[in-house]
């Protein structure tokens, strides 16, 4: 009953101080004109400030064989890859750090092998003395995909935001489709969409990342502070620029990076994403996981996108426009209409979106 209790406060916003060991007096917040990228968002209180730094610990652990890292794994901490530019952040490509993972299935839907019977769909990188790392099948129906790691600044507003609400945008007729899983959710989570909530999601990363399982090798309640921290993460604040934002709606990116959706909290999560399923053309294909095909990849949230220095799911673009030129399938037309732009148009647009 506890961990309900901890659950049911984490996601309605109440005081949950209680409920969770008791935290160490915060100082007072400064004053600022907005939350600082990598901060707390605003409205938390001095307790709920406490919480996201035991959080935010949480996260950046370092775990070892003997804390219950392994048998495999990626890294060693979740804050080891997710860093640029502050803990939460994105991958930082660099040469000692596991910041792009080895994904595998077989097939196509609706006869997905995700090859868990050999370690997939994450094929992790490294393991702890004495274990094997499983090796990517060679048969000749396997695919394999490299995933760059995201950043998580707008993990609780996709979190607020409802189901009936990404239903409506498949409505709209973009093209895109909801991830309708096995249970009957809708996918927001992952760039397949395989996850439909952050507590799922983040439980999922310890296990996967870390090779760190609830409750023996992280407690409950440690997991759900872990999720507080990601939650309550201050999304960075655009940068407006009004002529780039107008290219932005004319050539049609924003048709499927909606610039915002309204939450269950009455508020609106400025994602720039329809967390929908989109056909991404052949070009982008590589597996499929989840309820998504090959060629779908749910919506890529562009907040923070002035934060990286690659782009794509696989990081495989190192400039803004080579990505927008990758789109095919469902983002072949504005791709078409991104490299018809005149030249201060393009500039604007990449301004504007180099302050996402």
């Amino acid at each position: 009953m506890r961990i309900i209790a901890i659950l049911l406060a984490l996601w309605s916003g109440c005081a949950i101080a209680a409920e969770l060991p008791r935290p160490k007096p915060a100082p007072p917040a400064k004053p600022a004109a907005a939350p600082m990228v990598g901060g707390p968002v605003d409205g938390l209180g001095r307790a709920g400030i406490a919480l996201f730094n035991q959080g935010k610990d949480v996260f950046s652990r370092v775990f070892t064989p003997e804390t219950g890292l392994g048998p495999l794994f990626n890294n060693v901490g979740c804050a080891a890859c997710h860093e640029v530019p502050v803990v939460g952040g994105s991958g930082g490509f660099n040469e000692d750090d596991v910041d792009v993972e080895r994904h595998a299935a077989a097939d196509d839907q609706p006869s997905c092998n995700e090859l868990t019977t050999f370690g997939g769909p994450v094929f992790r990188e490294q393991a702890v003395p004495g274990a094997i790392v499983p090796s990517i099948p060679g048969n000749a129906g396997v695919r394999i995909g490299l995933r760059s790691t995201p950043a998580l600044f707008s993990s609780g507003s996709i979190d607020a935001v409802s189901e009936e609400t990404i239903s409506d945008n498949a409505r709209r007729n973009n093209g895109g489709r909801a991830a309708k899983l096995p249970n009957g959710k809708i996918g927001k989570f992952g760039r397949k969409a395989t996850d439909p909530d952050l507590a799922g999601f983040v439980r999922g990363a310890f296990a996967t990342e870390q090779g760190i399982d609830s409750p023996s090798e992280i407690s409950e309640t440690d997991l759900l502070l872990a999720t507080f921290f990601i939650a309550n993460l201050a999304p960075p604040d655009a940068q407006a620029d009004a002529q780039g934002s107008k290219v932005f709606h004319d050539i049609g990116c924003a048709s499927c990076h909606i610039p915002s959706l309204p939450t269950e909290k009455g508020k609106h999560a400025f994602l720039y994403s329809d967390l929908l399923l989109h056909d991404m053309g052949p070009g982008l294909a590589d597996l499929c996981k989840g309820v998504a095909a090959t060629k779908e990849f749910r919506t890529e949230p562009l907040m923070g996108l002035r934060f990286r220095s690659r782009f794509l799911h696989d990081g495989r673009a190192e400039r803004l426009s080579a990505a927008i030129t990758s789109h095919g399938g469902q983002g072949q037309a504005a791709a078409d209409k991104f490299v018809r732009l005149n030249e201060r148009d393009r500039n604007a647009l990449m301004k504007f979106l180099s302050g996402l």
